[in-house]
């Protein structure tokens, strides 16, 4: 069944070039300013400290937790808020997979940017606060198993680091949404609920069929009214205006791939003809599918 969160992260990728694992001993501070959407940073050993430009309250990141920075602000990651200011940038840390890690203080850092490709991951940062730090030990095997790559020259070793730490960040969002003090999208809270998730799932799924609020109230077994009234009252606003909403955010992605035709695009979220395609495309992104095209490109 379709799944709004495999949804938001089918775009979402680790950028091999700023993935690494560094042995630093402090004092040590780094600078992170190439503007990603989005940055996972995990102390395997040690911890660390999150110091957003422009903000006086640092964050703390203990050992096993991860911290997920969301761009593009600059942001310092650091042993000692104090050291921020003297931070040198990350290129310039160096890596150290093969050293041990042992001595007091040190800390081994793995840390990996993000950069997202489509219209649909950008609701996932919109569900995120500047800094969110999980210190939850349900992603601790996860971290021990990318731990242990990192130390090994097999073949292939950069794509599966980029797969594993795409793994990592998945289990680090799941957690953060589920802790008591989190504010998870509308869509994350509904996804559960027994009028709402059938629906959700449904509309995820195939959303080129031609739904009303009568087949989507049949997806979860109760009236249209008490449909609709659920759905409006958990996700803020109704079910086909959520639904418009989706299918402009899959027909946007879509575009990027010059060989799918406009009216291809359209009949695959639903529409009959590229031209009410077209009008309702405009009116929800306020370009037209072919001046988004050549936006994207």
């Amino acid at each position: 069944m379709g799944d709004p969160f495999d949804d938001l992260l089918r775009g979402v990728r680790a950028d091999g070039t700023a993935v690494g694992r560094s042995i630093l001993t402090p004092p040590w501070a780094l600078r992170f300013d190439e503007g990603a959407p989005l940055t996972l940073c995990v102390p395997l050993r040690g911890e660390a400290w999150v110091v957003l430009d422009g903000d006086d309250r640092p964050h703390h990141v203990g050992e096993g937790a991860a911290a997920m920075v969301r761009g593009p602000r600059p942001f310092v990651l650091t042993d000692d808020p104090a050291t921020a200011t003297r931070a040198r940038p990350l290129r310039e840390a160096g890596q150290a997979d093969r050293e041990p890690a042992e001595g007091a203080g040190r800390t081994v850092l793995l840390a990996g940017a993000y950069r997202f490709q489509g219209a649909m991951p950008a609701r996932l940062l919109d569900a995120l606060p500047p800094v969110a730090v999980v210190t939850d030990d349900d992603c601790s095997p996860v971290s021990d198993f990318l731990e242990s790559q990192l130390t090994r020259g097999r073949p292939g070793r950069r794509i599966v680091l980029d797969r594993l730490l795409d793994w990592l960040l998945v289990c680090t969002l799941r957690d953060w949404f589920d802790s008591p003090g989190a504010c998870p999208p509308t869509w994350y809270r509904a996804w559960g609920d027994a009028v709402v998730g059938p629906v959700l799932r449904a509309m995820h799924e195939s959303p080129g069929r031609p739904w009303t609020l009568a087949s989507l109230a049949a997806e979860a077994g109760v009236s249209r009214t008490t449909m609709a009234g659920r759905f409006t009252g958990l996700m803020g606003e109704p079910p086909l205006s959520y639904l418009t909403q989706w299918r402009m955010d899959l027909a946007a992605d879509l575009l990027t791939d010059p060989a799918e035709t406009v009216a291809a695009v359209a009949r695959r979220v639903g529409y009959a003809d590229a031209f009410g395609f077209s009008t309702a495309f405009k009116r929800v992104r306020g370009l037209t599918p072919s001046e988004h095209r050549r936006a994207a490109s």
